[in-house]
């Protein structure tokens, strides 16, 4: 698989689930600690923009503050922003050279793709479970991102991303080892 399939291959099956997802279930919480729906939904619309800009090379600084983003017809606005940084990550070049995210700081533009695909599966893994769905992912997504979180999972905990690792089984599905890397349980 071409790496320019990933990030639209991680946010298909998300966006299944957006236009289900009811008021009353914005205070539900997520695995991710940190979340409730309401905020994770805020998280994902706050940098959706600076993971777009990344594939095209370029700079967007978030402004404001993540909890203070707006949710006005927040359906629509994150469907148009995952189908949007889908469509920026799916040009060839977005994942040659360097780019950035957020910061003026340059990192391989690989390793940011590679941020915004685990990104989709896992915070879209977290809104689905949050929200009483179920959601899955097609083996090529789960293997890039298993690989991927394999070599970055640690820096992941020490950057407070990540909780400590959840053990799970070498023989257990896919989704849970990748689950378990990122701290949470499946």
């Amino acid at each position: 698989m071409h790496t320019e399939q990933l990030v639209a291959r991680a946010v298909a099956p998300v966006l299944e689930i957006i236009d289900d997802i009811k008021p009353d279930r914005l205070d539900a919480p997520t695995p991710c600690a940190e979340f409730d729906v309401r905020r994770l939904i805020r998280h994902l619309l706050f940098w959706g923009p600076s993971l777009e800009a990344a594939a095209r090379k370029e700079l967007v600084t978030p402004a404001g503050a993540e909890a203070e983003t707006d949710l006005d017809d927040w359906q629509a606005r994150l469907t148009a922003q995952l189908e949007r940084t889908a469509s920026a990550w799916s040009a060839p070049d977005a994942w040659t050279g360097v780019t950035r995210l957020g910061s003026p700081q340059e990192m391989p533009a690989g390793v940011i793709g590679g941020m915004t695909v685990g990104e989709m599966l896992v915070h879209g893994w977290d809104l689905a479970t949050g929200v009483g769905r179920r959601v899955e992912w097609d083996d090529d997504v789960l293997a890039f991102v298993h690989h991927d979180l394999l070599g970055s999972a640690e820096m992941g905990r020490e950057m407070g991303l990540f909780g400590p690792e959840v053990p799970v089984p070498a023989d257990a599905p896919l989704l849970d080892r990748i689950l378990g890397l990122t701290g949470r349980k499946a």
